[in-house]
């Protein structure tokens, strides 16, 4: 029987597996066409974002370690942060698939 892959996680709006990656090899989690289509980019072939440092606070939600915030722009900029990648995927050469 195979197991269930686990629930990906939202950190400010944007998906995760349990590892805080966005594509993830080790439980095979790939939230980057969900990313990207919520933040109103069209899919495309890129390196994945990686979630800074989190933890739960008491109203079950992620926050960023480093300064205590549950919509910190500075470590939960994901829209710049999928930006830069796309860019550098176009750079790269990969298209659209």
């Amino acid at each position: 029987m195979a197991e269930a892959a686990p629930a990906p996680i939202e950190i400010n709006d944007a998906y995760f597996c349990q590892h805080f990656k966005e594509v993830c090899a080790s439980c095979s989690y790939d939230g980057r066409e969900e990313n990207d289509t919520f933040f109103g980019f069209d899919p495309i072939d890129r390196e994945g974002i990686e979630a800074p440092a989190s933890s739960v606070n008491k109203e079950g939600q992620y926050q960023c370690k480093k300064h205590g915030s549950t919509a910190c722009n500075q470590c939960y900029g994901w829209k710049k942060q999928i930006t830069r990648a796309r860019t550098a995927a176009k750079k790269a050469g990969k298209k659209s698939s």
